[in-house]
């Protein structure tokens, strides 16, 4: 897996008439343009770095987990052990 900078952007505009420009970026190249609404997105950065085998950021490695592993099942089977307790907790 490769390492890749990988963002949300969301940049307001002043006038009430025309959308936010809401999109994803990879490596500093907007790859998804011209989306809806941060809970979308959130999925679809997931299965961006999913598709294209991207390492998720250190930083947010379990973040990432629990959404593509709990939140949309991918890959359920193959917990961390960090995300098998969160679930194990959430279950209870």
């Amino acid at each position: 897996m490769q390492r890749s900078q990988m963002n949300i952007y969301n940049i307001k505009t002043t006038t009430s008439e025309s959308l936010d420009d809401i999109g994803i970026v990879v490596d500093g190249i907007r790859v998804l343009t011209a989306l809806d609404n941060f809970p979308k997105d959130c999925s679809m950065l997931v299965g961006l770095a999913y598709a294209l085998n991207l390492a998720y950021p250190k930083e947010l490695r379990y973040t990432f987990e629990v959404f593509q592993k709990l939140l949309l099942r991918v890959d359920f089977s193959k917990l961390s052990p960090k995300v098998n307790s969160l679930k194990n907790k959430l279950l209870s």
